[in-house]
């Protein structure tokens, strides 16, 4: 999100949408990585640690999570930010120096989703709503409803995903389905989709474990969006940019099933 990365169609609803959902009254939290071009002295970032400390298991290698946070003083919106010294803070974004996508970004994946989740379990906190975009956090929504389904925090909860456009151009390696697994997030469960986890098979992943789909701008993955529909999920077409009303209305409709 805006201002810690520059401004993408993303990172600008990454800002957006927190600021309206808690300017008309909505109680939020906001997780993002701690991506290597994050400057932590300019954004006033801190390690929170109460919240830092275990170590997660990815690949059979232990990788210890940081929790680290700052305020948007402007708008008084608070940032966690899930960190690892292998997997984000000696990165940049999605590419490196020469443009060429990361190997293991699907392991960076895994951590965020396991990191976000393991931190909104510290915090006490259970939502009635989580919102995933990008696809930094699709595999959340697997997560949520396998390994974690039994923890109160997400018992209750709807999940949305926000549909974008292509994000990664490569896939995610061959040992993608073998990381994932995680109590009962089994490899099994992914036996359905490609053995190359691309950008195409990661969207379907989250539309298959979400209980609703945004379409995110006027642009989208065609092909993602004709997924969702066959699912019968409830969809939010794009509002365009005026979308506050939209998507409160959205998310009011889901916690009243």
């Amino acid at each position: 999100m805006t201002p810690y990365v520059p401004e993408t169609e993303l990172s600008i609803m990454g800002r957006n949408l927190p600021q309206k959902a808690q300017e008309s009254g909505c109680e939020i939290r906001t997780f993002m990585p701690k991506w290597g071009n994050i400057n932590e002295r300019r954004g006033q970032l801190h390690e929170v640690i109460r919240l830092s400390g275990m170590n997660l298991i990815i690949n059979e290698t232990d990788h210890p999570l940081l929790i680290k946070v700052a305020s948007i003083p402007q708008v008084r919106i608070q940032v966690y930010f899930i960190d690892n010294d292998d997997y984000f803070s000696k990165r940049q974004m999605t590419e490196n120096e020469l443009g060429e996508e990361y190997p293991d970004n699907g392991e960076r994946a895994i951590f965020f989703a396991r990191g976000v989740l393991e931190t909104v379990k510290k915090l006490r906190w259970a939502p009635d709503i989580v919102h995933c975009q990008g696809w930094m956090s699709a595999v959340i929504p697997l997560y949520i409803r396998t390994a974690y389904r039994d923890e109160p925090a997400f018992q209750n909860c709807k999940i949305v995903s926000s549909i974008f456009q292509n994000q990664l151009k490569s896939d995610l390696g061959d040992n993608f389905k073998k990381c994932v697994e995680f109590r009962d997030a089994k490899a099994e469960l992914l036996e359905a989709y490609e053995e190359k986890f691309d950008f195409i098979e990661l969207g379907k992943l989250a539309i298959d474990f979400s209980d609703a789909i945004v379409e995110a701008g006027s642009k989208v993955n065609k092909q993602l969006m004709a997924y969702a529909k066959k699912k019968k999920l409830p969809i939010l077409n794009y509002p365009g940019e005026d979308f506050t009303d939209a998507y409160l209305n959205f998310y009011n409709k889901l916690t009243e099933e």
